[in-house]
């Protein structure tokens, strides 16, 4: 029995000896000096995404024709912003209508190919012609598609 003693004594002063956290007489870890408890989460960077450039406005369509005013008495105008492009007058009628409700001053041109052409604002600069024909694109989104008239 005695040797059986001095077996289980010397075990125990190994278990004992090897153990650092029981040489401190605890085993928390988040009192302990243990490199896992101190490890700094890693700092991660987070870059925005980079915005999408903006899509580039379609290129403005520029037409030359002989144009008289229909229905319109007054000066003739260099430039016209035109939006809508038809072969029957009531059809241009009906169009020219329905923008007056969206706020516009609608005028209606024939054209020398026999086309009824509305537009929408009219210029002597085309450089003021052009800068309005963007406000409206970007404004009004269906009516991406006008296009400057150069009365001959």
């Amino acid at each position: 029995m005695s040797n059986r003693f001095v077996l289980m004594a010397i075990t125990a002063v190994f278990v004992f000896s090897s153990c650092a956290s029981l040489r401190k007489g605890s085993s928390r870890f988040d009192s302990s000096d243990s490199i896992y408890v101190k490890e700094d989460q890693p700092k991660v960077a987070v870059k925005p995404a980079p915005k999408p450039d903006p899509a580039p406005e379609p290129a403005i369509v520029v037409r030359q024709e002989k144009v008289t005013p229909v229905e319109h008495t007054g000066p003739g105008y260099a430039y016209y912003i035109i939006i809508g492009s038809f072969q029957v007058l009531d059809n241009a009628r009906r169009f020219r209508t329905d923008l007056i409700k969206e706020g516009f001053t609608p005028m209606m041109l024939e054209s020398e190919h026999g086309f009824f052409r509305v537009s929408v604002a009219a210029f002597n600069d085309e450089l003021e012609a052009r800068e309005r024909l963007g406000q409206i694109r970007r404004q009004y989104e269906k009516y991406n598609d006008v296009w400057l008239l150069i009365s001959m």
